[in-house]
């Protein structure tokens, strides 16, 4: 249904943005440091939700509607800008934080993990860009059904995302511990961290 070329490109844009430093990130890594790594897989669970949810909102034919309100469209990118844009700031202001520095955050139970992992995803703006913008264009209607291609190409997005942040929680503790070891590459971390969500947000507010 879907050809060798596309299923290996929307891999590709899968990989490049789950190694972009972003909320999902940040999120899973700060739980995984904090609570451990059995936390950071539930929050997993909840942030691979979200992933559906935006797959069926892809199939269903959302990129129609923000076609046919382009206020609606706007108003998600600016919003998904805003956020990188504190993001970014949180990160490069004096005294800034890093995802890898521990911080006395509560230990929160499954549910509450799962559904801050959920919410994370519904909000990050790359992800809203990857399934409006990315995706259809991996579609081809020549090759049958476009629901259907949508659905597989958001599958090979998924799979690629989830194995990646799998291991991003499962190894955050001993990066963090290594980090700590080396203040300087802490503030490295943190400062290239801060450089890409900056030019994130710039990228997706003025595209």
């Amino acid at each position: 249904m879907i050809s060798v070329h596309a299923m290996l490109g929307m891999a590709l844009v899968a990989l490049g943005l789950v190694l972009t430093p972003g909320p999902n990130m940040m999120y899973l890594v700060s739980r995984s440091v904090t609570q451990g790594r059995r936390a950071g897989l539930v929050s997993l669970l909840g942030v691979a939700a979200g992933f559906f949810v935006y797959l069926l909102a892809a199939v269903a034919g959302i990129a129609t509607l923000f076609s046919l309100v382009p206020v609606v469209y706007q108003a998600v990118k600016l919003a998904g800008a805003g956020y990188l844009a504190w993001l970014a700031w949180q990160a490069l202001r004096p005294g800034g934080d890093s995802p890898f520095a521990p911080r006395p955050l509560p230990p929160d139970p499954p549910r509450r993990l799962f559904t801050m992992g959920l919410v994370t995803n519904l909000l990050n703006p790359k992800i809203a860009v990857l399934y409006v913008s990315v995706l259809p264009q991996f579609v081809d209607p020549d090759r049958g059904a476009v629901p259907v291609q949508s659905l597989l190409l958001g599958l090979v997005q998924i799979t690629v995302a989830v194995s990646v942040n799998a291991l991003i929680a499962l190894t955050a503790g001993s990066l963090s511990a290594f980090l700590r070891a080396r203040p300087g590459w802490l503030r490295a971390q943190r400062g290239v961290m801060g450089v890409v969500l900056a030019g994130c947000a710039v990228a997706v507010a003025t595209d």
